[in-house]
C-alpha cells in the first residue's frame, strides 16, 4: 500500500466527518491490513483475528515507555509528562497489584448489590424528564446515570456530577490517536491539563478528608491498602481514583447513548425489552457492544519484536487496534453490519478488551445499560428522534452522540412495574 493512501486512511479516522459512520472506513483499513503510518513507528490493525491476537499477547504492552512514539528524538528535548498517568498505562506486576485493590468494588456480586440503587436513580431521572415535558436520551439518562453511579461507588459528592462530567469529557480526548497518526497531541491539550490538575486536586482533598475520617468507600480502602508491605503513594491513590471516575462512566455513557439511538430504529426489540426483560436485555447489550462500541480504538506497544498474523512488528512499534472494525469483521461475524439481538456469538466482541487489561468495570457497565434500556422501554411511549442524524462528540476513541432529543407520546410514571425477572 502506498504512503499516500496510508496517510489518507489514518487522517480520515481523525476527520469529524467520519464520526457518524466510521465503519466503511474501518472496512477499508481492514482490507488493507496492515496499514503502516508513513515515517512513524505505528501500524493500524482492524481484523478480529489480529486485534484479538495483540490483546492476548503479553509482549503487547500498555506501558508507553515501551513506545518509540513517546520517546524524544535523539538529542531533542525531554518528553513532557504523559497524559493521564494511571495503572491503565502500566504492565504487570504493578498494574495487577493496583487493579486487584480496586477490583472488589466491581465484581459481579458487588455490582448486583447496586441494582436497587441504579433502578431508583433511573426512575428519578425519567421523573425529572417527565416533569419537564421533554426528553434527551444523553442529557437526561445516558450521561447522568453512569457518572452518579460511579461517584457513589467511589464515595464522592454526587451533587457535582456536571463538574466531574465536563472534566472527564475533556480528558477523554487524550486517548484519540493524533500522536500516533500526526505526531501531535489531540486538540485541547491545555484544557485537558487544567482539567487533570483540577480532578487531581479534588482527589487529594478527598484523601485528606478520608485520612481524618475513613468511610466504607474506595478512597478509604486505597488509603488503607498496601502492596508488598508498603502503602500506596499519594500519586497512585489519586490517579487510581481519577481513572475509576473517568473510565467508570465514559464508556457507559457511550454504550447507553449509542444503544438508545439504535433501539429507536428497532421498536420490536423495545417491545421485547418491555415485556420480557430478563430474556432480552443481556443479549441486546452484547449485540450493541459489538455493533456500536463506545470504545472504538485502543493502543498497544511492542515491548519486543513480534509477529501478528505473519506481520512483523518491530520492538517499540505502536499498534493501533480498531476494535470497532474488528467487531464488524465478516470473518468473525455473519452479516456484521446488521443489528441482531438473537445473534448467538455477539459476546465474541472485543469492546471490553481481553487479557490483563480486560475492562474492570464491564459488569457494572452491562448492568447499567440493561436496566436503562429496560426502563426506557417500559416507561417511554412512542419515542422518536427529533434531529436525525444526531450531532456527534468530537472524540474519536470514545464515540457517541452529543445529544438525543426525542418526542414521546408519554413518559409513564414510576409506578409502572418493573416486569418480573427484570435484570
Amino acid at each position: 500500500m502506498s504512503s499516500t493512501s496510508s496517510t489518507s486512511l489514518t487522517a480520515r479516522v481523525l476527520d469529524a466527518r467520519s464520526r457518524p459512520d466510521p465503519y466503511p472506513l474501518y472496512e477499508e483499513i481492514r482490507a488493507a491490513e496492515p496499514v503502516w503510518v508513513p515515517d512513524r513507528p505505528v501500524v493500524v490493525l482492524a481484523s478480529h483475528e489480529a486485534c484479538e491476537a495483540v490483546l492476548r499477547d503479553p509482549r503487547a504492552s500498555n506501558d508507553r515507555r515501551h513506545a518509540l512514539l513517546h520517546r524524544p528524538p535523539e538529542g531533542g528535548p525531554a518528553a513532557g509528562p504523559a497524559e493521564l498517568p494511571s495503572f491503565l498505562f502500566m504492565d504487570p506486576p504493578r498494574h495487577g497489584a493496583l487493579r486487584r485493590l480496586a477490583a472488589p468494588g466491581f465484581t459481579p456480586r458487588a455490582v448486583r448489590r447496586l441494582a436497587p440503587m441504579i433502578r431508583e436513580l433511573i426512575d428519578d431521572l425519567l421523573d425529572e424528564a417527565a416533569a419537564r415535558g421533554d426528553l434527551d436520551g444523553v442529557a437526561d439518562l445516558a450521561s447522568p446515570l453512569p457518572v452518579t453511579v460511579i461517584c457513589r461507588v467511589l464515595g464522592v459528592d454526587t451533587g457535582e456530577r456536571d463538574w466531574y462530567r465536563t472534566r472527564s469529557s475533556m480528558l477523554g480526548r487524550a486517548v484519540d490517536p493524533y500522536l500516533a497518526f500526526l505526531g501531535v497531541p489531540a486538540p485541547g491539550l491545555a484544557e485537558r491539563r487544567r482539567a487533570e490538575r483540577e480532578l487531581d486536586d479534588f482527589f487529594r482533598r478527598l484523601a485528606d478528608e478520608r485520612r481524618r475520617a475513613p468511610r466504607d468507600d474506595m478512597m478509604s480502602r486505597l488509603l488503607a491498602a498496601e502492596i508488598d508491605g508498603a502503602p500506596l503513594t499519594e500519586e497512585e491513590i489519586v490517579t487510581t481514583c481519577r481513572l475509576l471516575l473517568n473510565a467508570g462512566h465514559e464508556t457507559t455513557v457511550g454504550l447507553i447513548a449509542n444503544g438508545l439511538l439504535t433501539l429507536l430504529d428497532h421498536p420490536g426489540t423495545l417491545a421485547a425489552l418491555r415485556d420480557d426483560p430478563a430474556a432480552t436485555a443481556p443479549a441486546v447489550v452484547e449485540e450493541l457492544l459489538r455493533l456500536q462500541p463506545p470504545l472504538q480504538i485502543v493502543h498497544r506497544h511492542a515491548r519486543e519484536d513480534m509477529e501478528v498474523r505473519g506481520i512483523r512488528v518491530p520492538r517499540g512499534t505502536t499498534m493501533v487496534l480498531l476494535l470497532a472494525g474488528a467487531n464488524r469483521d465478516p470473518g468473525a461475524f455473519g452479516c456484521p453490519h446488521r443489528f441482531d439481538a438473537a445473534r448467538d456469538d455477539a459476546s465474541r466482541h472485543l469492546s471490553f478488551g481481553l487479557g490483563a487489561h480486560y475492562c474492570l468495570g464491564a459488569p457494572l457497565g452491562r448492568l447499567e445499560a440493561e436496566l436503562a434500556f429496560v426502563r426506557f422501554a417500559q416507561r417511554v411511549v412512542g419515542p422518536r428522534l427529533v434531529d436525525a442524524p444526531p450531532r456527534y462528540r468530537p472524540h474519536v476513541v470514545l464515540r457517541g452522540p452529543e445529544s438525543l432529543p426525542m418526542r414521546t407520546e408519554a413518559i409513564l410514571g414510576r409506578a409502572t412495574p418493573w416486569r418480573s425477572g427484570s435484570p
